[in-house]
């Protein structure tokens, strides 16, 4: 059988997982605190049919060989964490991590889970929490006759209530690191949970040990860049299109050895 067939098979279920990648990344282009993905190949072993170095008569020897490839598979797509841009809201409970960090949410079951979107809210409770009602940690309860609500560079809380003509602090929101965030893993709603290739998580406060700062009243926007994904699209479906043509090519091949008549 031609190996072109498949050969070109691969290279047609690869660039299909390239444009599965780009596809998700082109339908967070709007959401806060998204991070892109970034697929990532590599080429299948090879068919030795002559190795270099072989000798080619008494004096000489072959200087290349010769090696047919296999073709192409998936290694990993990758989270890409640079910043995205900042969007000012107005809402004192929205923040950005301008620099490195996740904000710390936690779970119904206790879990610890990590994200960039600081689009916060309060519950019923006083309690700042996310959009799904995960409380933000350390948890802290905002006053319910505060009148304004303060956010530090490095996490203070403060408020303002009645009757105060100085601001009070009520809490301090700590950041968390990785030395390998590209390692956690990725559990939908904007959120991130710790893997053993992620590391443990490092905890400190904004501004100091190589966490970014806090900036209330922004939200940090997705860094899906549109022109970048349209243009890996295209790439991806012509680079699908031309291995189809291969299959078709070895296809037509085959039907003229079938057609051989003695």
């Amino acid at each position: 059988m031609i190996r072109s067939l498949y050969t070109a098979a691969t290279g047609m279920m690869a660039q299909q997982t390239q444009i599965d990648t780009t596809s998700h990344n082109i339908s967070n282009v709007n959401t806060i605190g998204f991070k892109k993905s970034r697929a990532e190949f590599a080429d299948l072993m090879y068919q030795t049919m002559q190795y270099a170095g072989t000798p080619t008569s008494a004096t000489t020897m072959s200087p290349t060989g010769m090696e047919v490839g296999l073709g192409v598979r998936p290694t990993a797509i990758t989270k890409m964490f640079n910043q995205g841009y900042f969007k000012e809201t107005g809402n004192n409970l929205d923040m950005t991590i301008a620099g490195n960090g996740f904000f710390q949410v936690q779970l119904p079951d206790g879990t610890t889970a990590y994200t960039r979107n600081g689009a916060f809210k309060l519950d019923g409770d006083g309690n700042i929490v996310n959009s799904d009602g995960y409380r933000l940690l350390p948890e802290m309860t905002i006053p319910a006759d505060a009148t304004e609500i303060s956010i530090g560079t490095d996490g203070t809380v403060s408020v303002l209530q009645p009757g105060n003509q100085e601001m009070t602090q009520i809490g301090q929101i700590e950041l968390a690191g990785f030395v390998n965030p590209a390692g956690l893993h990725s559990m939908g709603d904007n959120l991130f949970l710790e893997t053993a290739a992620s590391g443990a998580p490092n905890i400190g406060n904004g501004g100091t040990d190589g966490f970014g700062q806090i900036k209330q009243s922004f939200v940090e926007m997705s860094n899906v860049q549109l022109v970048e994904e349209m243009t890996d699209l295209i790439t991806g479906q012509r680079a699908y299109e031309a291995n189809s043509k291969a299959i078709t090519a070895s296809d037509e091949m085959l039907q003229t050895v079938n057609q051989l008549k003695r």
